[in-house]
């Protein structure tokens, strides 16, 4: 019940931000806590990032909230995640998905394995997470309607863009330090949104950032 409770004045909060109603309730139907080491559970519903190991961190929900309404996520779609983290973000945008599904790659296999771990304890049966180099996306599974990228990228990566159904969206940081973060929508080419400025831990990878 204290957990509740906490979930449901950090969803008050992000309402005051103007999220979305679908989202708010995907975000309520999501325990934070149980995405993050026991040892943070006490401030699981603060919105802030905090510490999930292999000196990664999980973000703060209302970044998760910004990005998940950019991309307008629904039921039946297919959904892929650039650094999966502890799962959480990944958590949300399935309940978004529901009888669609979401596929999170995440280059830290020990992180991978947390992930996994977590989805299951929270009962989310529609995300695969995928241990590998997120900049080269899952080219397997493709085409997607959504791809949604939780760390920087030095630019917008073509190697997305390709995996994208035509008329599908990408949300994805950009820059090395200080980054921009992009809405890009495929339709007649790339249409790119700058949408504020963010802070993400670097893509690491073959079109990223060097390790």
């Amino acid at each position: 019940m204290e957990f509740e409770a906490q979930r449901d004045g950090l969803i008050e909060e992000l309402r005051l931000l103007g999220i979305s109603e679908c989202v708010l309730d995907a975000m309520r139907r999501v325990p934070r806590h149980l995405f993050v080491p026991e040892s943070e559970w006490k401030y699981a519903y603060a919105d802030y990032p905090l510490p999930i190991g292999w000196g990664q961190t999980i973000s703060a929900p209302h970044m998760v909230a910004i990005m998940c309404d950019l991309l307008d996520i629904r039921d039946g779609m297919k959904t892929l995640e650039i650094g999966a983290g502890s799962g959480y973000h990944a958590a949300v945008m399935a309940m978004l998905a529901g009888s669609g599904h979401v596929y999170a790659v995440e280059v830290i296999e020990g992180l991978a394995e947390f992930a996994r771990r977590n989805l299951k304890k929270a009962g989310i049966t529609n995300v695969t997470v995928v241990s590998g180099d997120g900049s080269l996306g899952l080219p397997e599974y493709a085409p997607y309607d959504r791809i949604n990228v939780a760390c920087a990228a030095p630019d917008i990566l073509d190697t997305l863009t390709d995996q994208l159904k035509s008329g599908g969206k990408l949300v994805i940081p950009v820059g090395r330090y200080f980054q921009e973060l992009y809405l890009v929508t495929k339709v007649d080419g790339l249409k790119k949104e700058a949408k504020g400025g963010v802070v993400f831990v670097p893509l690491v990878g073959k079109k990223g950032f060097p390790a």
